[in-house]
């Protein structure tokens, strides 16, 4: 195909088969990652019932913190996820990071009580049932990351590597929100270790494996 004579028809040329396309409102991912939150609940929920303390209406003050972090972690991290979809030279977008270090002093006060039951003599023992947890929450997780995916698709993420991690921590956060609602343990060592671990284990599959999907 040769180059047209004058630059008006080149032009014209070039953007003859353009078409508009919808704008990415951060609102409507925002709905779209709430919606997917919901699904990861309904699904934990259906499959395996509410914690008994739910049932019975008598709510433990340290679920009702994890659970509370670990839902404003999901959400602030994927406002900031949504809002990558649309790049802008010089934006920060570290709003997420206050309500991650808040969620960290769980897992960080969980490992101070482990150390401490080590210095007095005591065994430290680490709740294996958490296993499920660990992994039910990072599965459930998957909704939430493949929302977040798609609308990234849509837009350009000047940082496929940074919207991996954030996808997975925003991701991992929800699955073990929903998690945490059928979840019967109490005890700070199980939520710091089994529930602030999926967290921080699916922030890191993101990191390795999101970006390949990510990039343009």
């Amino acid at each position: 195909m040769s180059m047209p004579d004058h630059p008006d028809t080149f032009i014209e040329s070039l953007v003859d088969d353009l078409k508009p396309v919808a704008t990415l409102r951060q609102s409507t991912g925002m709905v779209r990652a709430l919606i997917a939150l919901a699904a990861g609940v309904i699904a934990i929920v259906a499959a395996f019932g509410l914690r008994p303390e739910l049932v019975r209406g008598h709510l433990d003050p340290l679920f009702l913190i994890s659970s509370g972090l670990f839902l404003v972690l999901s959400l602030a991290t994927a406002w900031s996820v949504i809002d990558m979809a649309r790049p802008f030279v010089g934006t920060r977008r570290d709003g997420w990071a206050w309500t991650a270090l808040m969620a960290a002093v769980l897992p960080g006060a969980a490992l101070g009580s482990l150390i401490g039951n080590m210095l007095r003599g005591q065994h430290a023992a680490i709740d294996r049932g958490g296993v499920f947890c660990l992994v039910f929450g990072t599965a459930i997780g998957l909704i939430t990351a493949a929302a977040l995916v798609l609308w990234l698709r849509r837009g350009a993420p000047a940082s496929p590597t940074r919207a991996g991690f954030y996808t997975g921590v925003a991701a991992g956060a929800a699955g073990i929100f929903a998690v945490s609602l059928h979840c019967p343990h109490n005890d700070l060592i199980h939520i710091g270790v089994w529930h602030g671990g999926t967290v921080i284990l699916s922030g890191l599959l993101g990191r390795l494996t999101l970006p390949h999907l990510l990039a343009w």
